[in-house]
């Protein structure tokens, strides 16, 4: 490596709490990592929503070869998009709320680990999904997931975790409406009134809540899931699996490993990429994109 390719990105609000010191102790952290290590770095704090993603595409033109993504699986997510395609490692040190994408790589929890990692790791290839012509890298998801990463977005930085994540979800359960969906899943068509419909490049959302436990990050497809509505206690029942990392032994559900789809419905389609929402018409399609991302793990 040479002396002077390394950038960081920090989220100071990524799992900070109210504690006003968080981001002057990662910066401390990142400085003193980066001179043991033996290179000369930059760090960035972003300021705003999407200003990852412009500091990370001012470090492509600039000519880093590593970008270290510090935060939740948001952060990561617009970091990758903007590294995607690109011979740049993303490198990253998990903060969030889930950290999915953090640990289908293997990249350690703690910020000292994960910080050396991304300086003294390997680099691998790994594939990208795309829905609504926006890249994620973990899940994106239609339906009861949406909703609940929704509503968990507009808490306050400060105010969020695991805790109220679950509290979301079991409201949600006893309140979510299930809508009817078109769905097309490379060439196999069918209707289904879903709970939810998923595709994962990663194993889980986050927090050992894996929905998906035979996902692969480099072969070339995403992992479609379609989960069958049913009675809220059922609802509840069957959620389980996910803790267990058993999603497949659900009933009514349909798992495809797949390259392309398509979801149709009669109104707009509310989405999330990586935990991110989006709002779209009443058809959204969904592709994945091989090789698209490399990341720096231990």
């Amino acid at each position: 490596m040479t002396s002077a390719d390394v950038v960081a990105i920090v989220n100071p609000w990524s799992g900070a709490g109210a504690d006003p010191g968080v981001a002057a102790r990662r910066v401390a952290l990142l400085v003193d990592r980066f001179a043991a290590a033996g290179v000369r770095g930059t760090v960035h704090l972003t300021e705003r929503p999407h200003h990852a993603r412009d500091l990370a595409t001012a470090a492509v033109s600039d000519g880093a070869s590593v970008v270290i993504a510090w935060g939740g699986d948001g952060t990561i997510n617009e970091v990758g998009a903007a590294l995607a395609g690109t011979p740049v490692a993303l490198g990253l040190v998990p903060a969030g709320s889930g950290n999915g994408f953090a640990a289908a790589i293997g990249v350690p929890r703690a910020p000292a680990a994960a910080i050396d990692a991304a300086l003294r790791g390997r680099d691998w290839l790994i594939d990208g999904g795309e829905i609504d012509g926006r890249l994620f890298f973990n899940i994106a998801g239609i339906g009861f997931d949406a909703v609940v990463a929704a509503h968990f977005n507009t808490r306050a930085p400060g105010r969020r975790g695991m805790g109220p994540y679950v509290m979301i979800g079991v409201r949600e359960t006893f309140r979510y409406q299930a809508a009817r969906y078109r769905v097309v899943l490379d060439d196999e068509a069918f209707e289904s009134t879903a709970l939810l419909i998923a595709f994962a490049n990663g194993r889980e959302y986050g927090n050992r809540i894996r929905l998906a436990p035979h996902a692969r990050m480099d072969d070339g497809k995403l992992d479609a899931v379609v989960v069958e509505d049913r009675p809220p206690l059922a609802r509840l029942w069957s959620g389980r699996h996910l803790a267990m990392g058993t999603a497949d032994k659900v009933s009514r559900i349909i798992a495809r490993s797949i390259v392309s789809a398509s979801i149709e419905t009669d109104g707009p389609i509310l989405y999330h990429v990586d935990g991110e929402v989006g709002l779209t018409g009443n058809r959204v399609t969904v592709r994945v994109r091989p090789r698209l991302l490399k990341v720096r793990v231990p």
